[in-house]
């Protein structure tokens, strides 16, 4: 340790190398960290001065230099004018590139840091640090560098400003010094403050932005006793951080703008030195993508560092269209390459670029900051496509929002939960919470139905009634069968006809003209929107109510065109009508969702009804007919009907509460009676009861954990924009994945069609064979939402029994003695893994069936929707079975990603149609075509499937083995339980017939009491769900008699919970 007492042995010491000085300068350190030597050590380093002076030489001499810093060259500005400031060779030296980023920090108003909390990334000697606190007075300034000498450096500088030359405190105007409000840390970029919960409301940094050229040498363990080289190359290069801007030298700069989010308060503001190098728009745009707004305070150009190495940037322009931009000299003002530059530079020429201070303040603060919690944790990687850089602030003010939505709902939940197929009950909600605040209507989430789309609910409403004759507005019938409207049978519209054919004739847009086709035509179904210019007032919208109910018939009135997502919506008339009165039971409200800014095609629709049954009848059609409405669609404008609510108080003045209408006009059509029957014994979602109690095991939906790999692609799918058309032809990645899994073969003339599902697609399947006169035949033990579907569809459906010592699957024999009798044959097959049973099919009983088929002339539809999730290795090849059959032979594939992929409630249904219907096919438009997004995240995923990554090949195998397992322990339960079992091989569903149960006297809850009951397959599940809260599906949903469908992919807690409940089922026959 140097003797205080000497100067002399103090520099002889320093003189000896640039360590050794380090080392006397850190016991001077000691000393000023002493309260009772303080004084003395700082006399010291006046006295040090004085004999050393401010001579550039000292440095070379003695390894390190002292030297003032002028603040302000104005008389009277402040009291303090200068720094006296110390630097040794292994930090930053103070020149043109921090002289100027302290110039944009005076371009700020004064009060830019008066009373903040601060932190100065890459302090170097602390000189700026020390600045803010003199000139701003900020309640406390961080410097933090990762260099720790640095840091001591710029104590000891601290301690030279906060002490006069005699040792004393200098206070300022609020009888503070500078040691009360600066401190420094060793700390990279932020993680001091991260790690100690520091919130910061400024953070400026004077960053290095050039690549390192040897990227090994910054992978060295930074301490304070590397080499002097190394440590002084902290501040000019920077190494690989991870980021797309790395490739521009700027990924310091991006990592530190991604550290500031997280750390900085709401209204803070971040300001960066950014050197021009990678060109104003590059630079702009690192910090515009992160939701940053930049204003440019400050621009000036500087000379080179002569000791910078710009080899890196020549390489990264040799390797990729970019140019960086330098110029010759500061007088040059057109830009050159880095090539050219260092060319210049190397023949000895100065080299300048511009620089430039940004002042940086993030838009929607708390969201963004979401947003980023998010990426940090596992999801890095996508930060490289996120993209909140918006031209139109309502864009910004739509579009981040909801990304912030769903960085929670992806964070915070591991897997998407059970929704109700006609709408989650969080967006009725806050459907029925905008019509209440907005316009005054008093309706409640039961009178809001949700559809895919407003074509789907046109039709699902044609379905669910079956009218003979209907007028559908001219701009409402593009998604129509063609068949309903080229129908000419509108002479015989009596109710009682048992012709199922709906003819639709088209009606001008204008009221008054299709008022006067009401009347002469007298139909059972209307569907018209409404011209802007009636929409204005009530009395086109009154017209149409008293014509229609005076005729007898339905009418669904479409406001799509003219409902607004705003604060301020425009006037309507028939939101003003409802407003002050009930919605007439003959009549109906559709709204399809599409006016959002961001994404035009985007939709999701919903009814709006007054009367309960119809009510509950739209949502078990839209149930039957397309399965479920797109989560994805929904959460999207939930968050838009969210952020117009949000604001609001409660509503001081709320309007009365309207009971449901319980009646109807007996005049008026009524359900199909068809319909109603199948919709009465169909099985469907229970939802008329507190869902928090119920455990779903009557759904084709996983509630496993989703994987991290799969979340980043449902994520990355929204935070990038300008997605191009390629991204999202989801076309090769299908062909692939049919080829890869089932060995499936397509050609060019190979149709591809998508939903949001495989319960749609199959639907238009069902219509397609009904067109021509087919016979769908559905083996027993078919999943039976698919037999639900196409008898509410109204085919000719033929069941093929299969039996119990074949676990239920097709064979040979019983394929062939259905064919025999059976005209036009459309054969559906489930396989690989069948639904519900999950057994296996092999490729042997594939060729035999596919053989038997072919023998008949029958078309086959594969439905392989429940796949992928086969315990053991099951590799099909349909290639080879195929390739025997006659050319005429028709297999369609059937299929879903979701199950196969992990993703949960993100579905993506496909269908791969043989050449022969394609035609047929697109006569039946309407399909609630998949969102772009949901095809990119589902390409994403294939991808990660065909290239084999491990993170997803062993979230896909972990889901395997925990099906298994939990097939297992519900056999032993249920065998316990006096259940016969299927023991599955695949997929996240079994079978059990309860035969310890059957025929047996039970008790059941009805009403305020209970009766005895026999149980039955008809009764079964509502028994079973009384007593355990467990939802199943009974033998009349699997059409294997006695045998009832349990589907496990449930959560953990809800899988135990239920084991429970189903282990506690037989004491109902000891009561």
């Amino acid at each position: 340790m140097a003797d205080l007492s000497s100067v002399d042995e103090f520099l002889n010491q320093c003189k000896q190398s640039g360590d050794a000085a380090y080392g006397a300068l850190r016991s001077v350190l000691e000393r000023l960290e002493d309260p009772n030597t303080r004084s003395k050590a700082r006399i010291f380093l006046s006295d040090i001065y004085k004999r050393v002076g401010s001579s550039e030489t000292s440095l070379q001499t003695y390894h390190f230099h002292i030297q003032d810093i002028y603040l302000d060259q104005y008389e009277g500005f402040q009291s303090r004018k200068k720094l006296t400031m110390m630097v040794i060779p292994s930090i930053f030296i103070p020149e043109d590139w921090s002289f100027t980023f302290y110039e944009g920090l005076n371009r700020h108003p004064d009060t830019i840091f008066k009373d903040k909390t601060v932190s100065e990334l890459g302090c170097g000697n602390g000189w700026i640090s020390i600045a803010i606190a003199a000139k701003w007075l900020p309640s406390k300034v961080y410097g933090l560098d990762i260099n720790p000498r640095a840091v001591k450096i710029s104590w000891i500088n601290l301690y030279l400003n906060a002490l006069d030359d005699n040792g004393e405190p200098v206070y300022d105007e609020e009888k503070k010094t500078l040691l009360d409000r600066v401190e420094f840390y060793e700390s990279d970029l932020l993680g001091y403050c991260r790690d100690n919960k520091i919130q910061l409301e400024r953070i400026v940094g004077c960053i290095p932005q050039i690549l390192n050229p040897n990227p090994e040498a910054m992978s060295k363990l930074i301490t304070e006793n590397a080499s002097e080289e190394f440590l002084h190359s902290l501040s000019n290069y920077c190494a690989l951080q991870g980021f797309v801007e790395d490739q521009f030298g700027l990924g310091l700069i991006a990592r530190a703008v991604e550290e500031g989010i997280s750390v900085i308060k709401p209204a803070g503001i971040m300001i960066f030195n950014m050197g021009g190098r990678p060109g104003q728009g590059v630079c702009r745009r690192l910090f515009e993508r992160r939701g940053v707004r930049v204003t440019q305070m400050w621009q000036t150009k500087i000379l080179q560092a002569a000791d910078t190495d710009i080899s890196a940037l020549v390489e990264i322009e040799r390797s990729s269209p970019h140019r960086f931009e330098f110029f010759m000299g500061l007088s040059g003002d057109q830009p050159i390459c880095a090539r050219t530059a260092w060319a210049y530079g190397k023949a000895g020429g100065r080299i300048s670029h511009a620089l430039s201070v940004y002042s940086c303040q993030i838009r929607q603060p708390n969201l963004v900051k979401i947003i980023f919690d998010f990426l940090k944790n596992g999801f890095q990687e996508i930060s490289n496509s996120l993209d909140l850089s918006f031209e139109d602030e309502t864009v910004a003010d739509e579009k981040i929002p909801f990304l912030a939505y769903l960085a929670s709902v992806l964070k915070n939940s591991s897997y998407f939960p059970f929704e109700p197929p006609a709408g989650s009950k969080r967006f009725c909600s806050l459907i029925a919470g905008f019509m209440r605040t907005y316009h005054r209507i008093p309706i409640n989430q039961d009178n809001i139905v949700v559809f895919p789309s407003r074509a789907v609910a046109i039709e699902s409403a044609f379905r669910l009634f079956s009218p003979r004759l209907a007028i559908v507005d001219e701009h409402l019938t593009r998604q129509l069968p063609r068949s309903w409207l080229t129908s000419l049978a509108i002479e015989d519209t009596s109710m009682d006809k048992s012709d199922d054919q709906i003819t639709v004739i088209e009606s001008p847009h204008q009221s008054d003209l299709m008022i006067e086709l009401i009347k002469k035509l007298k139909p059972q179904v209307v569907v018209t929107g409404m011209a802007p210019f009636e929409v204005i007032t009530s009395s086109s919208f009154l017209h149409l109510l008293e014509v229609t109910k005076e005729i007898g018939c339905r009418l669904f009135l479409d406001i799509s065109d003219h409902f607004e997502l705003s604060s301020l919506p425009a006037s309507n008339g028939v939101l003003k009508y409802l407003a002050e009165n009930q919605l007439p039971s003959h009549a109906a409200i559709i709204c399809g969702l599409v006016k959002n800014k961001v994404y035009s095609d985007l939709e999701v629709a919903f009814v709006i009804t007054e009367v309960d049954a119809i009510a509950k009848a739209l949502s078990k059609t839209v149930e039957v007919l397309e399965g479920h409405t797109a989560i994805i669609s929904q959460y999207y404008y939930g968050c838009l009907f969210h952020e117009l609510l949000a604001f609001q108080l409660a509503d001081r003045h709320a309007p009365a509460e309207r009971e449901s209408e319980k009646a109807k006009s007996e005049e008026i059509i009524g359900f199909s009676s068809s319909a109603v029957s199948i919709l009465k014994d169909a099985e469907l979602s229970v939802t008329e009861i507190d869902e928090t109690s119920l455990i779903h095991m009557d759904v084709d939906q996983s509630f496993l954990q989703i994987p991290q790999s799969v979340k980043a692609a449902i994520f990355e799918s929204f935070v990038r924009q300008n997605i191009s058309e390629a991204e999202v032809d989801i076309n090769p990645s299908i062909k692939q994945f049919v080829w890869s899994n089932y060995g499936f073969p397509t050609k060019s003339s190979t149709g591809f069609v998508y939903a949001d599902g495989s319960l749609a697609l199959f639907n238009k399947l069902v219509i397609c064979c009904a067109q021509e006169g087919g016979t769908l035949c559905l083996p027993a033990g078919t999943n039976g939402n698919y037999v639900a579907a196409a008898k509410f569809l109204k085919a000719n459906v033929v069941n093929i029994p299969t039996e119990s010592s074949d676990g239920f699957k097709l064979t040979e024999k019983t394929l062939t003695k259905a064919l025999e009798s059976v005209k036009k044959p459309w054969v559906c097959i489930s396989g690989p893994t069948v639904s519900p049973t999950g057994l296996v099919y092999s490729n042997e009983e594939m060729d035999i069936l596919l053989s038997t088929c072919a023998k008949f002339g029958a078309k086959v539809i594969i439905d392989t929707s429940f796949s992928g999730l086969e315990y053991s290795a099951t590799s099909w090849d349909l290639k080879n079975a195929l390739s025997k059959m006659d050319s005429s032979l028709s297999v369609s594939l059937l299929g879903c990603l979701s199950l196969n992929l992990l993703s949960g409630a993100i579905k993506l249904g496909f269908l791969v149609l043989d050449q022969s219907l394609i035609d047929a096919f697109h006569t039946l438009p309407g399909l609630s075509k998949p969102h772009s997004t949901v095809k990119y995240a589902a390409k994403k995923m294939l991808a990660l499937k065909e290239e084999k990554a491990s993170d997803f090949l062993d979230a896909v195998s972990e889901t395997i083995k925990t099906l298994e397992g939990r097939s297992r322990r519900l056999k032993e339960v249920l065998q316990n339980s006096g259940w016969e079992v299927i023991q599955p091989s695949a997929g996240i569903s079994m079978v059990a017939k309860p035969k310890a149960y059957l025929n047996k006297k039970v008790k059941l809850k009805a009403g305020d009491g209970q009766e005895i009951v026999e149980l039955t397959d008809s009764n079964m599940r509502d028994v079973f769900l009384s007593h355990t809260g467990v939802c199943l599906n009974s033998g009349s949903w699997t059409g294997i008699p006695g045998y009832c469908r349990f589907s496990f992919a449930l959560e953990d807690s809800e899988f135990d919970k239920a084991i429970e409940s189903i282990a506690q089922f037989k004491s109902v026959l000891a009561n």
